[in-house]
C-alpha cells in the first residue's frame, strides 16, 4: 500500500473577537488551493478536521463550535487605498462544505494585526508607536473593513486592559468600521438594505406561523424575530435553545423562509448549502439576568436583549457580522430591533448577549425615501495563540 507523507502548510491560529480561526497567506498555500474550487475546500476542511460525523474535530484545529470552525485567506491588496484582502470560509463541522457567503466580523479584528505581522501593509504605514490603519478588503462581500490596530515599539500590541465579554482575558482594543455596510451578499439579496423594501415583514412559516420580521442586509443578512412571538423571554443561554431539537429545527425553518424571502436562495431546499447566511436572531425589551460567565447583567445597562444564531446553533456570545446589523437596525425607527431598544433615533445601542454586553454604533441616514448606513463601529480585540505550520495528508485536496 502506497503511503503519500503530510504535507506541511505556514499558518496561524488567532483569536479575534470571540472567534479562532486559522490564518493563511494566499500564497503559501499549494498552488491548487490558491484559487477557488474543490481542491482549496478540500484542503481547509482537512486542517479544521470537517466532515466529522463525531462533531468535535477531533483530527484537526477546528473545535467544534461555529465560532471555532473558520479559515482566513489574505493576500496583499492590488485594489487602491487597500492594504489587504480577506476571504473568509466558515467550515461546516459534520458536512464536507465550506460556506464563502459572508464574512466574520469578529476574525476582523484579526486581520489588521495579522497583515502588519506578516508583510501585507506597506512599512512606511506602520508608525513605531500609536495607531495603525489597516484598509481592509473583505472579498466575500466586496465592503471595506478599517481597523485600527495599537503599535508598539514598531510591532503590534496585544495585551492590554480592553475587556470583551465571551473572552476570558484582556487585551489590546482594536477598533473597527465597517464601511458602507448594508447589502452585504452576493448580489441576490435584493440590491438593497431591506430586500422586501419593508422595515417590518410578515413572515409566513409553514408549522410556526405567520412572524413579523425585520429583514436586513447590514454587516451580514440578518432575520431578526420576537422573541415573544417564538415562545422565548430574550435572556435564554446556549443550553435553552441547543439542548433542544424541536427548538434548532424551527429556527432553521424559520431561517430557510427568510432567505426565500431575502432573495438569497430560490427554494428553502438550498438553505442547507448556505449555512452561514442569513443569520436568524429574536430580540426583546432589556431584563435582567446572569451571563453564561455568572455575572449578572443589569437591565438598566442595556437597551434591549439580542440572541443570535451561528450554523444551526445559539451563539455564545454575539457574531461581530450580526452586531453590526443590530447596531444598524437599532439605528432605524420601527425596525424590529429598535423597538425592542424603546424605539427613537439612536447612534449607538448596547445590548445583551449570553456572555454579557456590547455596544455598536451606527449612521444611519434617510435620503429620498430610503435607509443608508455610512459604516458601523465596534471594538474587538485579537491575540496570535500559535503560528508555524499546519501538516495535512499530501492527498488530501
Amino acid at each position: 500500500m502506497s503511503q503519500r507523507p503530510q504535507i506541511k502548510i505556514p499558518a496561524t491560529y488567532m483569536r479575534g473577537g470571540t472567534s479562532k480561526g486559522v490564518f493563511f497567506r494566499r500564497p503559501d498555500l499549494p498552488e491548487r488551493a490558491q484559487v477557488p474550487g474543490t481542491a482549496r475546500d478540500a484542503l481547509l476542511l482537512r486542517v479544521i478536521g470537517s466532515p466529522d460525523p463525531y462533531g468535535k474535530q477531533i483530527d484537526g484545529l477546528g473545535g467544534a463550535t461555529s465560532s471555532t470552525s473558520k479559515t482566513v485567506i489574505l493576500t496583499k491588496s492590488s485594489r487602491p487605498d487597500h492594504d489587504v484582502d480577506y476571504l473568509f470560509g466558515q467550515v461546516s463541522i459534520d458536512t464536507a462544505f465550506v460556506d464563502w457567503s459572508g464574512n466574520c466580523g469578529n476574525l476582523s479584528a484579526a486581520v489588521g494585526p495579522f497583515a502588519i505581522s506578516n508583510g501585507l501593509v506597506d512599512p512606511e504605514r506602520i508608525p513605531e508607536h500609536g495607531i495603525c490603519t489597516v484598509r481592509i478588503w473583505q472579498a466575500n462581500i466586496g465592503k471595506t473593513i478599517i481597523a485600527h490596530v495599537p503599535m508598539t515599539n514598531g510591532e503590534v500590541q496585544e495585551t492590554g486592559d480592553f475587556e470583551l465579554d465571551g473572552v476570558t482575558f484582556p487585551a489590546a482594543e482594536v477598533q473597527l468600521e465597517f464601511l458602507d455596510p448594508a447589502d452585504e451578499g452576493d448580489g441576490d439579496g435584493g440590491g438593497s438594505m431591506f430586500p422586501t423594501g419593508n422595515l417590518v415583514d410578515d413572515l409566513e412559516v409553514p408549522g410556526v406561523g405567520t412572524l413579523k420580521a425585520t429583514l436586513i442586509n447590514a454587516g451580514i443578512p440578518t432575520l431578526f424575530v420576537d422573541a415573544e412571538a417564538i415562545g422565548y423571554i430574550g435572556t435564554e443561554l446556549q443550553d435553552a435553545i441547543n439542548g433542544d431539537p424541536k427548538a434548532l429545527a424551527m429556527f432553521e425553518t424559520i431561517r430557510a423562509y427568510g432567505a426565500v424571502r431575502m432573495g438569497l436562495i430560490q427554494d428553502i431546499s438550498e438553505a442547507a448549502t448556505r449555512q452561514h447566511t442569513p443569520k436568524i436572531a429574536f430580540v426583546a425589551p432589556p431584563a435582567d439576568y446572569v451571563a453564561s460567565s455568572g455575572k449578572p447583567v443589569a437591565a438598566s445597562e442595556i437597551d434591549l436583549c439580542v440572541r443570535a444564531l451561528s450554523m444551526g446553533k445559539l451563539h455564545h456570545a454575539m457574531m461581530g457580522t450580526a452586531a453590526v446589523a443590530i447596531g444598524t437596525a437599532a439605528a432605524i425607527p420601527g425596525t424590529l430591533v429598535n423597538l425592542a431598544a424603546g424605539g427613537g433615533e439612536r447612534t449607538a445601542v448596547r445590548f445583551g448577549h449570553p456572555s454579557g454586553t456590547l455596544r455598536v454604533g451606527a449612521e444611519a441616514r434617510l435620503i429620498d425615501g430610503n435607509w443608508t448606513v455610512t459604516k458601523a463601529i465596534m471594538s474587538r480585540s485579537a491575540r496570535v495563540l500559535m503560528e508555524g505550520w499546519v501538516r495535512i495528508p499530501g492527498d488530501a485536496y
